[in-house]
């Protein structure tokens, strides 16, 4: 009888139950609750992750392309409203800026480094590409607009939840306008994408089962991580705003990091570029403006006047992909350099 496959990823699956553990029996230890929590969300997204790829796979483009779409960034959503119910609003934004920087910088630099190793150069369709990052740009244009206005113009408190609600208006406008662009006018441009990775999927049956099973469990593990945040943070010496950029961001997004290496490794940097490109995409159009609705419907307002440091990260971090997207190829080197700002920036938001 031939076993089932396991997953590298779902071996940490055993984290999830120690930290519901130690978190009922030990609640005054939340050093270690916040870290086992922490561990425990990575395998559970990338299963939300494969159950999302194989109901997209069972219900065709249209539709699948839409459940992608959706339900790319969930188990990160997830990790966001609970910080957002807890009134961890600095956490919250943290964790929208360290995705994007993170993304761009980390997981590609990381791809980049991995798959050039071995290889001279490795290249990817520049106009899909092009049309990923001038989209990305204008999210992050929008983004960084209200702290500039706060810090620059002095923008009084009661207008920034007003002028952050009408950005996300535009945010969730221009992700829909940017789904009919890769989904419908110029689809063709990631079919060929999405065809060259050939994965067995899994039964309409069981991706649900899988799907909801997952989605619980990210919830009740988010609410151990945030209830456990505060403690750890300060036993640790982290202060809110590095734990919302690099820690929450790296944690929410590491089964899509594994994923785009591994493409790379494969020379597959279409879909290595597209998984960062576009889970950046999706944190800044479509998360970002779900969490300031979400932040008024539960009486926790939340504005998205940014940091001036988180601001320059953005900036930085959309400029740099742009510049090694450029000429439709990539090397060692360049992801090096990608991986060298991403640590700057760590550096920067430590102190």
């Amino acid at each position: 009888m031939r076993l089932p496959r396991i997953h590298p990823l779902d071996t940490l699956l055993i984290f999830v139950p120690a930290a519901i553990a130690v978190h009922l029996a030990w609640p005054e230890r939340s050093t270690a609750a916040f870290v086992l929590s922490c561990l425990a969300v990575v395998p559970l997204a990338g299963l939300m992750g494969r159950a999302t790829e194989s109901l997209a796979a069972r219900v065709g483009t249209g539709l699948g392309g839409i459940l992608s779409a959706g339900l790319g960034n969930a188990a990160e959503l997830i990790l966001a409203l609970a910080a957002l119910r807890a009134g961890e609003l600095e956490v919250v934004k943290a964790s929208l800026t360290g995705s994007i920087i993170g993304n761009l910088l980390l997981v590609f630099g990381a791809a980049a480094v991995v798959g050039g190793v071995r290889r001279e150069k490795q290249t990817f369709n520049v106009t899909a590409a092009g049309a990923g990052n001038a989209t990305l740009y204008l999210a992050a244009v929008a983004l960084v607009v209200p702290a500039l206005l706060h810090h620059g113009a002095d923008l009084h408190p009661e207008t920034r939840v007003p002028t952050s609600v009408a950005i996300a208006v535009v945010l969730l406008t221009l992700y829909l306008v940017s789904l009919i662009f890769s989904l419908r006018t110029h689809a063709h441009l990631f079919e060929a994408d999405a065809e060259a990775e050939k994965t067995t999927h899994w039964s309409m049956r069981r991706a649900l089962l899988v799907l909801g099973g997952a989605t619980a469990a990210v919830a009740v593990v988010s609410e151990i991580l945030v209830a456990s945040l505060e403690g750890a943070a300060h036993t640790l010496g982290l202060s809110r705003l590095f734990v919302g950029v690099i820690v929450v961001a790296v944690v929410g997004n590491a089964a899509e990091h594994s994923t785009a290496v591994l493409m790379a490794l494969r020379d597959k940097m279409d879909l290595a570029l597209q998984i960062a490109v576009e889970s950046s995409k999706q944190v800044a159009l479509f998360v970002a403006p779900v969490m300031v609705f979400a932040g008024l419907a539960l009486g926790r307002p939340m504005d998205l006047v940014f940091t001036p440091l988180e601001v320059a990260a953005v900036g930085v971090s959309t400029g740099a992909i742009t510049l090694v997207a450029l000429d439709g190829q990539s090397n060692w080197l360049e992801g090096a350099m990608l991986l060298a700002v991403y640590a700057v920036l760590g550096v920067a938001f430590y102190f």
